[in-house]
Formats: structure tokens, sequence, C-alpha cells
């Protein structure tokens, strides 16, 4: 049996190092396939143990060795393929992209209106193609009163609570900072984002029936204390929750809370200074900035995320699995605040 004599020279440390994070990181397959080559074939691996192990000819690894004999680390990568030319250049590329923008709902209509304007049809594919290599994603639309805001309040009102979060998160804080919301849950689920097979379609279980409704009051280390109704919600309740949570708080507490008509009404006005003297402050958020409210945050995980998908069968099961989900917020369930 012909002992084989093929094998790579002797790497350096630095060589040896630098093959050994090819193979760790996420380049294409075949380079870190070929990394790997070399430093077998420095241990003196033959052609015919390495081809076997990739499963590939033993021609083909011999042509590996080669290359990085005569290119080093440049042997690794695969030579630029050809391809077949694109069909819009650089300019009626971006032209392209500023055509579909302006009603990014439709990827049909944008290859309608791209045929018109620059006189070339391209595929679906090609647009999407394009449309990716350009950072565009295709994802939910999102509603939002941003426009209705005014940004200087809004602006002002996120320093301030910046400088209440970072003076809450100190271990000697005097103070507490926590956010106040209601949310309603109903056996109409949030429908999320899933893995599903092709061909598939989960389908979620949703019916009209009563709603659930939460009252919280949650803060920065996951604390969260919250009061279930049935029905609906007013100002009474509201003040009730309030009156209830003063006495559980263990330390002076800020409490952001919306401009709901519930939560400005002059009943619960009044209890604002009858408040400040148990040490609970208000903190009212200028109109239509919900996202200065963290508890959105919470409430959202809950709905997207915590609820499992089974949870939706009928209204039993829903409150049992939302209370299940609430008990565990600070120890199961938890978010991280940057």
């Amino acid at each position: 049996m012909k002992r084989p004599t093929k094998f790579v020279k002797p790497l350096t440390d630095e060589h040896r190092q630098q093959l050994k994070e090819i193979m760790r990181s996420s380049v294409p397959q075949r380079k870190r396939m070929r990394a790997h080559a070399i430093l077998l074939s420095e241990r003196h691996y033959s052609i015919d143990q390495i081809a076997d192990i990739y499963q590939v000819d033993r021609d083909r690894v011999s042509q590996w060795l080669d290359w990085w004999e005569q290119y080093n680390f440049d042997g690794l990568d695969d030579d630029p393929c050809s391809g077949r030319p694109t069909k819009l250049n650089e300019d009626e590329q971006k032209q392209a992209i500023e055509i579909v923008i302006k009603e990014p709902r439709s990827i049909k209509q944008g290859l309608k209106h791209i045929s018109e304007i620059i006189g070339k049809t391209i595929s679906c594919d090609t647009l999407k193609n394009l449309l990716k290599a350009s950072d565009y994603l295709w994802k939910r639309l999102r509603r939002s009163l941003r426009s209705l805001r005014d940004e200087e309040q809004f602006r002002a009102a996120e320093a301030q609570l910046t400088q209440l979060r970072a003076q809450s998160l100190m271990a000697d804080s005097k103070l507490d900072l926590w956010y106040y919301d209601e949310a309603g849950f109903t056996l109409q689920p949030c429908v999320p984002y899933a893995w599903q097979l092709v061909g598939q379609t989960l389908e979620l279980a949703s019916s009209h029936g009563p709603r659930q409704n939460v009252l919280g009051f949650f803060n920065l280390h996951n604390e969260f204390h919250s009061f279930a109704f049935e029905g609906s919600i007013d100002t009474q309740t509201v003040i009730q929750c309030f009156d209830l949570f003063s006495k559980q708080k263990k330390k002076p507490a800020i409490v952001v809370i919306d401009n709901a008509p519930i939560h400005t009404s002059d009943e619960f006005e009044q209890q604002i200074e009858i408040w400040e003297e148990q040490d609970l402050y208000i903190k009212f958020l200028p109109p239509y900035c919900p996202e200065l409210n963290l508890i959105e945050i919470l409430w959202r995980k809950i709905k997207y995320e915590w609820l499992p998908l089974d949870a939706y069968q009928d209204f039993k099961a829903m409150t049992e699995s939302l209370f299940d989900v609430i008990r565990g917020i600070g120890s199961k369930y938890r978010i991280i605040f940057a």
C-alpha cells in the first residue's frame, strides 16, 4: 500500500489560530471545510481520510491543499461567480426602491410601476432580493398616535423619566418608580408570528365572550401588583386600587399614568393630595405618549409571548393561564431593562 506523502507544510501558531477561528465563524460552509482540511493535513491526515470525512472526491481535497500552498488564506475562498448580469443598473435599482416604498404594501403593484416608469420587467424574487440588500424587511405595520402628540412635551417627559429611572435603580434609592395601566384580555387573541411548516397554517381559537380586565402596577425590578375585574372599569375602581397599592408599597413611590378620562376625572384628582400625604405621587404622561409607560411592554409580552396558544379554548382556560402568568411575573417571567 502506497504511503500518503502529500501534506501541507507546518503551520505557524498564528495561521493555526486563524484557521480555527474561521472554522468557528459564520463564513460559508465550504470555506470552513477547507480551513479544517488544512488543519487535518498538518496533523498528517491523508487526502483519502479527509475526503472520507467530508464525503468529497480525493482530487478536490488535493486541490484544496494546492490552493493553500499557492494562495494561503485567499485559497480558502470560492472564485467569484459570473452569474447572469442584473437587469437594472445601480441608478435603476435605487429608482426601483423609491417606487416600491411609495406604496410598500404590494410587491405586484411595485413591479407594475417599475415596468411602466423604468421600462424594464424584473421578477418578484429579484425585487425582494433588491429590497433585502438595501436593509428593507417585510414586517407588520404598527398603529401609532405619534403624529398627534406634542414632540417638545414628549422629549421633556422622556428626559425626566430617564432621570427618575436612574434614581430609582440606585441601591440606596429612597423612592420607587412604578408604571400603572389597565389591560383587557378576551377570547379574541393577539395574533403573533410563529414558525409553521410550508403548507400548514396554525390556527388560534377565537370567539366573543366576557372580558378579563387587569389593573397593574409594575416597576423596573419586575415587581407587579395587580387587580383583576370582569366588566367595565370606572374611576372609583381605579381609586380603590390606588388606595390598596398605597398600603402595600414599601417606600415612597412615583406612579406613571396616562391621561385616560378615568384618570383625569375630578373624583380622581381630588384623591391626589391624599395620596401625596401617603408618599404616593402621580406623574401624568403627555397625551399620545404610550411608549413612555413601560407597563405597555409587560402587556405585550403577556399577550404575544407568555400566554400559551391553547389558552383561548374558553374563558376559564384563558383566565387560568393569565393568572398563572401573572403569578410568575418577577420569577418565571421577567423583562430586562437596559
